[in-house]
């Protein structure tokens, strides 16, 4: 399959273009020939030094990330730009980038798959951002306690043994929950304001803990990384179905 078709269809899945105003990340297809054959394809939740040259070492035509290398542009190739982008323009590999969109699929992304892990039910979106949503929120069919909640994340989450942080003002009962992936400390108030019991993302702001006590709120910060492996490897299923081989490269942060 021609890299431009696969970009074309992940497009229209994760319906780029309604984010192109909100979102810095350059989405879509950032480096490459939209008319090389794909083989293969490596997914990885960021493009560094590191994935990239590790794509390159799986023999990946294309590699597919959450976090990609320009945003907003690229000023200077030199310093890391030029180390993330010398292994794919020297070997034609192309990079395919979804940010916000990944983050926001109601089925394919990042909160989504944290909102599946959760087993939450009539799932709906959360976090506005303009005319588009980067979360969702549902409920759970029976109530977690904070301690069932905190040890299903640090259990279940890749964290790089950081482990899950708690901001403990809620009620003894969790039933509704939302969800912000990554750094999706900004929609706590949102989140309060909509009458959920706990608020799940990844990492946190000094602001959040004084907002978590005023709202009583639980909080949940569990891992910039970890609460966003699950969009990429919905991809990498995605693009399985069209016929391609795939690798998944785990290189979690900690973060």
């Amino acid at each position: 399959m021609r890299c431009g078709e696969i970009a074309e269809r992940l497009d229209e899945r994760l319906r780029t273009d309604e984010y192109a105003d909100v979102d810095a990340s350059a989405n879509g297809l950032q480096v490459g020939p939209a008319d090389r054959e794909i083989a293969r394809v490596a997914v990885a939740v960021d493009a560094a030094v590191s994935t990239i040259e590790q794509a390159d070492s799986a023999q990946a035509d294309l590699l597919v990330t959450h976090h990609g290398i320009s945003w907003g542009g690229i000023d200077r190739v030199t310093g890391t730009a030029y180390r993330r982008l010398k292994p794919l323009i020297d070997d034609g590999m192309a990079l395919y980038v979804s940010h916000l969109p990944l983050d926001g699929h109601q089925r394919l992304g990042n909160a989504a798959g944290l909102a599946k892990l959760l087993e939450l039910q009539d799932t709906e979106p959360f976090g506005e951002l303009g005319p588009v949503h980067v979360g969702q929120r549902g409920t759970a069919p029976d109530a977690y306690s904070v301690d069932a909640l905190h040890n299903l994340l640090a259990g279940e989450l890749p964290h790089g043994g950081e482990g899950v942080q708690v901001l403990e003002f809620g009620p003894n009962e969790i039933e509704d929950i939302a969800i912000v992936t990554g750094s999706g400390v900004d929609w706590l108030e949102e989140a309060a304001e909509s009458g959920v019991d706990a608020f799940v993302t990844g990492e946190g702001k000094q602001k959040a803990y004084h907002l978590a006590k005023e709202h009583g709120i639980h909080v949940f910060l569990a891992g910039h990384y970890a609460t966003e492996t699950f969009g990429v490897k919905s991809l990498q299923e995605l693009l399985e179905e069209w016929g391609l081989k795939t690798t998944f490269i785990h290189e979690p942060t900690g973060l």
